[in-house]
Order: C-alpha cells, then structure tokens, then sequence
C-alpha cells in the first residue's frame, strides 16, 4: 500500500495502521469541516478543542474502523457530534446567547446581501430558541443534516442508529423548529440549507 493523497478514507486508516503519521490525510480533508460544525454549536473557542478531540479520538480507535466504510465523513462527525453533547450547556448556553442577541458570526459570513443579513437576524434568535430547546438526539440528527450536509444514512452511520430513528428523530425536530419559529421557514441565505425543513 502505498497511502494518501489519493486514497479513500478506508485506505489511509489502513495505512495509518503502520504508518500512523498517514492519519493526518484525513485532519488535512475534514478539520476545517468539522470545527465549523463545532464552532456552530459551541462558538470558537470550544470549536478548536472539539477539532482536536475529534482527530484524536478518531486516530485512538482507527483499529475498529469499518474498512468496508470507504468515506469516514460520517465516522468523524459522529465522533464530533457525541463530544459536543458531552457540553450540552455550553451548546445551550451558546444558543441562548444567539437567541437573545441574534448574532451568528458564522452564518452571517456566508450572507452575501445586507438585506439577507437583517432577515437572517431575525430569525436566528428564535431558531436558536427552537434548537437549545430540543433534546441532545434531536439536535444532533437535525443539525448533522443541516449544517453538516450528512444524509440519513450518513447520520445514521455517524450516531449509530437506525435510519428510521434518524428520520423520526428529524421530523419531530422540525416540527418542534417549525412551530417555535410560527411555521416560518427557517432557511435563509446559506443558513440551515435546505434540507433544515424539506425533505
């Protein structure tokens, strides 16, 4: 075997079986992923020590990796999504900062129109009320698919659950969204994606 840069994920966790240095191929293709994702749901400071946990949590168990998994995107971001609810109350607290504030740095980065920014701003206050007042499991499937652009089976991969868990978990998620926010939708710009409320 010969390794990385070309190699699926499967490949270089096989690799990096004998050569561990190897494993920094899948840090250098979903880091700034997965600290997005984390710096979504904890702000930036808790996104830099998720990040690494991630990577090092992901790295310890590269012996029980699924080989026959040649994308390892849901694996990490499973990995990723249980440290964040290991701080649940810092996710919550974060969200009711943004509830209270209406301020989402990383969302409103990727607005492009000032128009946009002042209606994103609007509806990321109760958003993030909808979101702190889900259960962990909920927001964990809702935001895997939204703001991590998993599919269902990834997401069912990703938290080991069965895919009808994962839809269940969804539709429940966005029903409770929908009716916080007063049946609006809650996809603005580049926010929540679509996939946040349809299908």
């Amino acid at each position: 075997m010969t390794g990385p840069p070309g190699d699926d994920d499967a490949a270089v966790i096989a690799v990096s079986l004998e050569r561990p240095e190897v494993f920094a191929e899948l840090y250098n293709r979903y880091a700034a992923d997965i600290h997005r994702y984390a710096a979504r749901r904890l702000g930036d400071a808790a996104a830099d020590d998720i990040t690494a946990d991630t990577f090092l949590a992901a790295f310890r168990a590269r012996t029980r990796y699924d080989l026959g998994r040649a994308n390892a995107r849901p694996w990490l971001y499973g990995i990723a999504a249980n440290l964040i609810g290991k701080q649940r109350r810092t996710e919550v607290r974060a969200l009711g900062l943004l509830a209270r504030t209406g301020h989402d740095p990383v969302a409103e980065s990727w607005v492009d129109h000032a128009d946009d920014r002042v209606t994103a701003q609007a509806v990321h206050g109760a958003l993030a009320g909808a979101l702190a007042a889900l259960s962990g499991g909920d927001r964990h499937v809702l935001l895997l698919v939204a703001w991590a652009d998993l599919t269902y089976q990834e997401v069912a991969e990703a938290l080991s659950i069965p895919v009808g868990t994962v839809r269940s978990r969804l539709n429940r998620a966005r029903r409770k969204v929908r009716a916080a926010l007063g049946d609006s939708d809650p996809t603005l710009a580049h926010d929540f994606a679509t996939e946040a409320t349809h299908g």
